[in-house]
């Protein structure tokens, strides 16, 4: 599609991206949390509105990109239409992540994707787009890799889960959905943590973490958060692409 763009673009020479999420609660927490992201060396940050409105999301989100011009911030609008985000969101939004991209693998017709798909043409953004396929708390997927083809014709990045909140998909799984995604980046959006980040480096292109690196809910742990990015730098950002098994 015309309108798709590359995370290697964004963030070239980075084999692997780390993107912590903050539970936003108050535009000083997101602040101090995006700091600290920041200075552990994470490529950026998602925004998400589990208990503020969309509105203020995104007037948390201008203030975290005044205090730190030039990086990666994006945002997860819950509670919105996946058509609608892209109405919203202004041109300093990095990337829009949704939980649910309306992929259905069952068919070759897409009447949802493709409304998503007009709408951010006609948005006109040009920022990354983070699309929810075979996502927690959806539809169950009969065919991973057919859903995972689909995708590439409607997303930048496609982006799985394991089964609930801070529950690690199986590397059955992501291999599955590598193998059928090619060069299209595959991002895992629950249950990384510093600990088992390694087993998903060969086959994952960004992690958006949460639960695995947090001292509370709203709270990004220090030691945790550097733990990541060191494992990764160590284990994955020196080695090359390697093709799934």
């Amino acid at each position: 599609m015309s309108n798709m763009r590359n995370l290697r673009d964004w963030f070239p020479g980075r084999r692997h991206v780390v993107l912590p999420v903050i539970h936003v609660e108050s535009q000083k927490q997101a602040l101090q949390n995006a700091e600290l992201a920041r200075q552990s060396g994470c490529d950026g940050v998602f925004l998400i509105n589990h208990a503020i409105a969309v509105r203020d999301l995104l007037t948390i989100h201008q203030k975290v990109i005044e205090e730190f011009p030039g990086w990666w911030v994006g945002v997860n609008c819950l509670g919105i239409n996946p058509r609608q985000v892209f109405s919203i969101v202004g041109p300093g939004v990095a990337g829009v992540w949704t939980d649910d991209a309306c992929i259905d693998e069952r068919t070759d017709v897409q009447p949802a994707a493709d409304a998503i798909l007009a709408a951010r043409a006609s948005a006109s953004w040009e920022g990354l787009y983070f699309g929810g396929v075979a996502f927690k708390y959806q539809r169950a997927v009969g065919d991973l890799a057919a859903a995972a083809r689909l995708a590439t014709q409607y997303m930048d990045v496609v982006t799985t889960s394991g089964p609930g909140t801070g529950q690690a998909p199986s590397i059955a799984k992501i291999r599955a959905m590598k193998k059928a995604l090619g060069d299209c980046p595959l991002a895992i959006a629950s249950g990384i943590t510093p600990e088992n980040v390694a087993d998903y480096l060969e086959v994952a292109d960004c992690f958006l973490v949460a639960t695995g690196i947090n001292a509370s809910w709203t709270e990004l742990d220090p030691l945790l958060v550097r733990k990541l990015v060191q494992t990764v730098e160590s284990e994955g950002n020196q080695s090359g692409l390697k093709e799934p098994q």
